[in-house]
């Protein structure tokens, strides 16, 4: 029985169903139990294992134990741990053995996410933000609660551009700043006014990147050429014979999914290539304000700010919810973004503008993007300590910044991995997934996001990765 129990956790796999979590643990215990997928005998994991699996409250396992139990389904003894109570198979008729009927599969949450791309939610400074979004309600000016300016709001522009000078390198004045509802957002505007506004054709993209910021381009009317990689980055000379590449997406100091930041050479070429053909760099900067083990990295932007677009935003820094980003542009582009929004400002909350602008100008961003950093990194060095004990065979890379790391697997196995973690509960991605569809797979990997999880589901995160890892 002890062999039983050493090797069972990792293999109990229950679909919840149903409109509770409790309720849908005793329907798939039950279920479970009842068609013999559950032996009689069998021993349950303890009540703080399974929700630690499950990703739920120990009292709901509890309580659903307890149930089956008055039931008759289960039974607990005192030493013995919880069972499967000992039952009369069910017989199955002839015509059940002969149709095995499709079990239609029902969506479910997953227990632990892994994804790239997400902060930790939980940390959102709700005391903080409440403290700005009370002054910043107090001193609002009348105007401020009617349609807004399609720039945005002054007071968020102003406190923009000096925190990215500051801490970004990032040359920008207000006049040169559009606010927009989170990047896709501004990435949207961006295609649609070099499409038809400036009769572009062609936007360069990264091998590999979010399939969303792709599409979002591509539904404007762009063609969207790969650039190759390697492991100094995006090759930038390639873009000389791209003739008609009118601009080029890239994400310089720390390459999603890759995790690199571009060579100083390269991103020279970049810039050189932007002068010499009138073309554009857009500067996708989605998290380079976390760095661990090397200098910061500065934008591209400052290198020359009449031909890179800056993008950013509050989703990593802060959360995807507030939908707020922001674009820093030529000048002339700068009023063609804006009115490609339209007369007014219908994209983004003007009282939650002036909330993050008083979070910049009191010195709450710079405290809690410090604070962050922090708890990113203890977690990066708890996955890489992890993987070290556990999984030794695993090469990581991508961790000297950022809230992802790629973990290297053997040639071959990336779909299997994935499968497995599916059956863990695990939310994962496989660096396929943000493959550029012209670009040849070249290796098998899994993105790893460390940031999504609460502190407190963390270490089931984990422990579930490692499960499922060769």
């Amino acid at each position: 029985m002890a062999d039983e129990w050493a090797g069972f956790g990792a293999d109990l796999h229950l679909e919840l169903r149903g409109q509770g979590l409790r309720a849908g643990l005793v329907e798939a215990l039950r279920e479970a139990a009842r068609t013999g997928r559950l032996a009689p005998g069998t021993r349950l994991p303890s009540s703080r294992t399974l929700a630690a699996d499950l990703g739920i409250a120990r009292n709901t396992v509890a309580e659903a134990y307890a149930e089956l139990v008055a039931e008759g389904w289960l039974t607990a003894r005192q030493g013995s741990g919880t069972r499967v109570a000992q039952r009369a198979a069910p017989r199955r008729t002839a015509h059940q053995k002969a149709a095995s009927p499709r079990v239609e599969r029902v969506t479910q949450r997953p227990a632990h996410r892994l994804v790239a791309g997400a902060p930790d939610l939980a940390s959102f400074p709700r005391a903080e933000w409440l403290k700005a979004a009370r002054r910043a309600l107090t001193a609002a000016p009348h105007e401020a609660f009617g349609y807004g300016d399609p720039y945005g709001r002054i007071e968020l522009r102003t406190a923009l551009a000096g925190y990215l000078a500051r801490a970004r390198g990032v040359y920008a004045e207000p006049e040169r700043i559009v606010i927009c509802s989170g990047f896709v957002h501004g990435l949207t505007l961006l295609g649609t006014v070099l499409r038809r506004q400036r009769k572009v054709r062609e936007v360069a993209v990264e091998a590999y990147g979010y399939a969303v910021h792709r599409k979002r381009l591509s539904d404007t009317g762009l063609r969207l050429p790969a650039l190759s990689f390697d492991t100094l980055g995006s090759r930038t000379g390639e873009l000389a014979a791209m003739k008609d590449v009118g601009a080029v997406l890239l994400t310089p100091a720390h390459q999603f999914p890759m995790g690199v930041a571009l060579h100083p050479d390269r991103r020279a070429e970049a810039v050189d290539w932007a002068r010499r053909s009138g073309g554009l760099v857009l500067e996708d900067d989605y998290d380079g304000e976390f760095r661990y083990d090397r200098q910061p990295v500065g934008a591209l932007q400052g290198l020359d700010p009449d031909r890179v677009v800056y993008l950013g935003t509050a989703s990593k820094s802060l959360a995807p919810g507030l939908r707020i980003g922001w674009l820093v542009l030529p000048p002339g582009l700068a009023g063609e973004v804006a009115a490609a929004k339209g007369p007014m400002d219908w994209a983004t909350s003007a009282l939650d503008q002036l909330t993050l602008a008083e979070f910049l100008v009191s010195g709450a961003y710079d405290r809690h993007v410090r604070g962050m950093r922090l708890r990113y990194r203890r977690r990066r060095d708890q996955l890489v300590a992890a993987l070290a004990e556990r999984a030794p065979e695993v090469t990581v890379s991508g961790i000297a910044a950022g809230m992802h790391a790629v973990l290297e697997l053997p040639p071959g196995t990336e779909a299997s991995v994935l499968q497995a973690a599916a059956w863990q509960g695990l939310a994962l991605q496989g660096l396929s997934h943000y493959r550029h569809p012209a670009t040849p797979p070249t290796r098998d990997a899994l993105v790893v996001g460390y940031g999504t999880p609460s502190d407190s589901a963390w270490s089931g995160a984990l422990d579930a990765l490692c499960r499922v890892l060769p």
